[in-house]
């Protein structure tokens, strides 16, 4: 059988779409079935069910009504009988669609428009919908393109098969493109939105030069040196820690490369951007230490719980390890994840005099002794006067210039004074209208109830409804920097454990929850929910 010229050329015209558009050849094919249902509707009227059918090697169209087989016939353009559906297929059945063929359609200018109209739409959402399935895979890659334009400070890239936007806030400080400019960049989201798929690139994104490097070095690229962090002020300056997992190998002279070859490549790249490699290690201490170079560290001291440092550093290199407005020691928080405080040795030794004095004067209010006595037991290391009262009397009466009646003495005195305390602190407490069951909750001491009255914590529903971050702080990261919040047991020692610990006890005795809930919570899983079924036309096609 011969097949038409214009039948040709519809497979032609499919084919072309389709390979110009990078879209499968039978969507477009589809489209074009939609299209000619469209206008065969208009023809034969919008109630009548029309099927177009397009033969994808011959490419001969084919028409057919839709009719369901009903009892009753309402509506001659869409229904049939029983009876005539039987005498034209005998294995009808009620509900089933009798597909009865229509002469072939001529367009006319209307109708043709009207499904250039569909198939232009359908053809652009097939092209979304290839350009959004291509590229969400491809978050975290680096991409080349070419610039399209620039509006508003924004650079339109074009990338081949998709479009990609870098935001002004996404572009190195002082970089200039212009239409036809080459430019590479990072892919960090992708969104499926109304007017298609947005590519969103970056130029300042941390992984940006995390990628790059794995470009520059083989090392990186096999995965034997790893990128463990990146901190960046784009366009400035950047630290960068990493780590080989073969100890044969420099994770940071592999980095720099031969005469700094490879670093310099990353550097060019981003506009001279001046970039410390750090050698990673699983101690934050000596992490920490590392990453404040190029300036030297005298000490550090940890408060792991709040995940801050203090670091001590020479006099001379206090501004050579804060850097340039802040930025050396604020790249190296961002890189350990820490909160780091520098002072100098001067400052620390001036500190520690001054916390010596306070712990000295403590002593010789708390316990009526003199100056020397005093700045005797700060020295030996005592902090507070419960550590004076509790410790074994051998510890106090070993202290040089005391025997054991003196020790016997000052441990009296000490326990007096925390009686008298505690009696005060108690009055305080009820003056605040903090309830006595709250002393039936283990860990709760007198200053800490006092401490959660005056945070209006009053009962055991009161702490049966608090979260752990109202009772020991929580800390956030704004801009790179570390803020911490403080919570009503903020001054005392209580862990996060402690604190949780407490809660649940108080939803316990306010009957919240029961013992039998308690030992079953690990086992107690959500559920996820289930997914909702389509609904599916009854019946079967039949041919009339």
């Amino acid at each position: 059988m011969a097949i038409s010229a214009n039948r040709l050329e519809l497979l032609q015209i499919a084919d072309a779409v389709a390979r110009e558009k990078s879209i499968d050849r039978g969507i477009v094919i589809a489209a074009m079935e939609d299209a000619i249902q469209k206008a065969a509707r208009s023809r034969y009227g919008t109630e009548t069910e029309v099927r177009a059918e397009i033969n994808s090697k011959t490419g001969e169209i084919r028409l057919q009504r839709l009719l369901q087989v009903v009892e009753t016939v309402e509506n001659v353009s869409t229904e049939i009988s029983l009876a005539d559906a039987k005498a034209r297929n005998p294995e009808a059945t009620l509900g089933d669609f009798i597909a009865e063929p229509l002469p072939p359609l001529d367009f006319g200018r209307i109708a043709a428009q009207s499904a250039k109209q569909v198939i232009v739409q359908k053809v652009r959402e097939a092209e979304r919908d290839r350009q959004y399935d291509e590229f969400k895979d491809r978050i975290g890659e680096i991409v080349n393109g070419v610039v399209k334009r620039a509006e508003y400070g924004n650079v339109i890239v074009d990338l081949g098969r998709g479009e990609g936007i870098v935001r002004r806030d996404e572009l190195i400080p002082r970089e200039i493109f212009r239409t036809g400019d080459r430019i590479r960049a990072y892919i960090y989201d992708v969104r499926r939105e109304q007017r298609g798929p947005q590519i969103f690139l970056s130029r300042t994104h941390p992984q940006f030069m995390a990628k790059l490097f794995a470009q520059e070095v083989p090392e990186i690229y096999d995965g034997v040196i790893e990128i463990k962090a990146v901190a960046r002020d784009p366009g400035s300056r950047a630290k960068i820690a990493v780590i080989s997992k073969d100890s044969s190998i420099d994770p940071v002279g592999a980095c720099v490369g031969m005469r700094g070859s490879r670093v310099q490549a990353v550097v060019g790249e981003l506009q001279g951007e001046k970039i410390d490699i750090i050698p990673w290690n699983p101690d934050a201490a000596t992490f920490i230490v590392n990453a404040l170079q190029p300036a030297e560290v005298a000490k550090v001291v940890l408060d792991e719980d709040a995940e801050r440092i203090e670091v001590v550093v020479p006099d001379e290199q206090l501004s050579l390890a804060i850097g340039r407005r802040g930025q050396n020691v604020r790249l190296a928080s961002q890189l350990t994840g820490w909160a780091i405080d520098i002072m100098t040795e001067q400052e620390e030794s001036e500190r520690r005099q001054k916390e010596f004095q306070e712990r000295s004067t403590l002593f010789m209010e708390a316990l009526n002794v003199d100056e020397m006595v005093g700045q005797l037991l700060a020295t030996e290391g005592f902090t507070s006067v419960e550590e004076v009262a509790y410790v074994d009397l051998e510890e106090i009466a070993m202290i040089e210039g005391f025997d054991e009646d003196t020790a016997e003495e000052i441990q009296a005195r000490a326990r007096d004074y925390l009686a008298e305390l505690e009696a005060k602190l108690d009055d305080e407490r009820r003056e605040l209208g903090v309830q006595d069951e709250l002393r039936s909750i283990d860990g709760l001491t007198t200053a800490m109830l006092v401490a959660l009255g005056k945070d209006g914590v009053k009962t055991i529903e009161d702490l049966a409804g608090c979260a752990t971050d109202d009772l020991v702080g929580w800390t956030e990261r704004k801009e790179g920097e570390t803020i911490r919040h403080d919570g009503a047991l903020s001054g005392f020692d209580v862990s996060r454990a402690d604190a949780e610990a407490m809660i649940l006890a108080a939803r316990l005795a306010a009957g919240w929850i029961t013992e039998e809930e308690l030992a079953n919570q690990n086992d107690e899983i959500g559920d996820a929910g289930e997914a909702a079924e389509e609904d599916q036309p009854a019946g079967t096609i039949l041919e009339g």
